[in-house]
């Protein structure tokens, strides 16, 4: 049992790796050293202030993650990753910034020790969090064929986001509006630019709607003047001055899910030329979010969004958005999709599906709807159980399940591959409807309703005397 504080389901983090999984598996992969914080979270629901020292989450094809860093942060692994203990292994604090040995020799031992010394294994070689050393120190270890770029396997997991997700990033908005309306309230000529960034940043941490604020992978940009040509500018202590614009370019980060939100501010009458790039920009935005539809790439968003500035008069030569999400410093981007010109990358249709049989409303194949269903949402949009013929006690869920799951659930250690589980929910129990709340319904599985005894009694019966009203009327009389 796991003593950490989690954010989001175990389910939640079993299906990220399933999907993991299958993507490491069409790449021959047999194990992924992922270094990139966001992706270690996302995989585990690690969270600490660690990545300026090496660090790792290495996933295999079964069995839990294995977390690995400093020595000192292993507590924090404990305190906020799902797994058991024994996955969670440190290394001692002299191989921290040393000259004489490397964090990686620690790890190759480790991956030996796992039993991954011949495996293909996977790097995100390039990332911030991964440096030329620990890839020279790993090829002493490991044959040089074995160690494989996988830049951006995990990122792309990522991209779809699930219904909790999305939630937490609704709140990051709600927070960066807060950070916003905190600008207009406070801006004015004379104001030292580092008072309004302190509010700002005050804003952030307070959050807003009850929900608090994240420390953002992103500090606030705001130039003003000629400095707001170029986009990366932080700020200083220079008031802002009349007759002059600046952007603020902000973040409200919930969770570590983030909400990015840049908008300018203009002291004083705004030339014409502001206002009508302020008219093309809100048009153009709406024009790539009219073309946001399943089956368009990112490059014909973009291309929406391009066509309508140039018909306004206006250029721009970077691209028109990116994907964000949970994210660790320095960037919030997950540096997979970008909304510009020529890219490929699909908006695609959710295909996930479940089926419905026995007792309910229909018997159906049913698409999902959104990106996390429950079980009660499930028996919800095939029209609920039937009334009639329905055992409330007995709603069955029939899936595969990888082996660590299976593991966990029957409480062994010996089962290898896909099993397959049958779950049973009890609706008529005091925590029943909540269990099958909180139970999530994933792609292929079968939710099958059982009939009431009584049901099954009349069945027995009319095929006896082959008439099912003299079973009714024998079951009214009895009553």
């Amino acid at each position: 049992m796991t003593e950490a504080t989690l954010h989001f389901p175990i389910a939640e983090y079993q299906r990220r790796i399933a999907k993991t999984r299958k993507a490491m598996q069409a790449r021959g992969l047999d194990l992924i050293l992922v270094s990139d914080p966001s992706n270690m979270e996302w995989l585990t629901g690690y969270n600490g202030w660690s990545f300026y020292v090496h660090q790792a989450v290495l996933l295999g094809l079964e069995g839990e993650p294995v977390w690995w860093g400093r020595g000192m942060d292993a507590n924090g692994a404990r305190r906020t990753a799902f797994m058991g203990h024994d996955n969670i292994a440190g290394y001692p604090d002299h191989y921290v910034q040393s000259t004489e040995r490397h964090p990686m020799e620690h790890l190759s031992r480790l991956i030996a020790d796992r039993g991954w010394k011949d495996a293909l294994i996977g790097l995100e070689m390039d990332n911030y969090w991964f440096s030329a050393k620990a890839h020279t120190t790993l090829l002493k270890a490991f044959k040089p064929n074995n160690l494989q770029d996988a830049t951006g396997l995990v990122n792309w997991q990522r991209s779809v986001k699930s219904d909790l997700e999305v939630g937490f990033i609704r709140r990051a908005a709600k927070i960066v509006d807060a950070m916003h309306a905190r600008v207009f309230e406070l801006v004015e000529p004379g104001l030292p630019k580092n008072v309004l960034v302190a509010e700002i940043q005050k804003q952030s941490i307070l959050g807003a709607d009850g929900n608090w604020g994240d420390y953002a992978a992103f500090v606030p940009m705001a130039p003003s003047g000629m400095d707001a040509t170029a986009p990366h500018l932080t700020w200083d202590d220079r008031p802002f001055n009349n007759n002059e614009g600046t952007f603020f370019e902000l973040g409200g980060c919930y969770r570590r899910y983030h909400a990015p939100l840049s908008r300018t501010v203009y002291l004083g009458k705004p030339p014409q030329k502001f206002l009508e790039a302020e008219k093309a920009v809100s048009e153009a935005t709406q024009a790539g979010l009219d073309a946001c539809k399943p089956g368009i790439t990112c490059g014909e968003v973009a291309e929406a969004f391009f066509g309508t500035l140039q018909k306004r008069g206006f250029e721009k030569d970077s691209r028109a958005g990116y994907s964000v999400g949970l994210s660790y410093p320095p960037d919030w981007g997950e540096r997979t999709m970008s909304l510009r010109p020529g890219d490929k990358i699909t908006v695609e249709k959710d295909t996930r599906s479940f089926v419905a049989m026995g007792a309910t409303g229909s018997q159906t194949k049913v698409p999902f709807e959104t990106q996390t269903l429950s079980a009660i949402e499930a028996l919800a949009t095939v029209g609920g159980l039937n009334t009639g013929t329905a055992d409330p006690t007995g709603v069955f869920v029939f899936r595969n399940e990888p082996a660590e799951v299976a593991n966990s659930v029957l409480g062994r250690r010996d089962l290898k591959g896909d099993q397959r589980m049958v779950y049973v929910l009890d609706l008529t129990q005091p925590t029943g409807m909540f269990e099958a709340r909180d139970f999530l319904i994933r792609d292929g599985d079968t939710v099958y309703v059982t009939e009431a005894p009584f049901v099954q009694w009349t069945k027995t019966l009319s095929a006896i005397s082959g008439s099912t009203t003299a079973a009714n009327n024998i079951a009214t009389t009895g009553q």
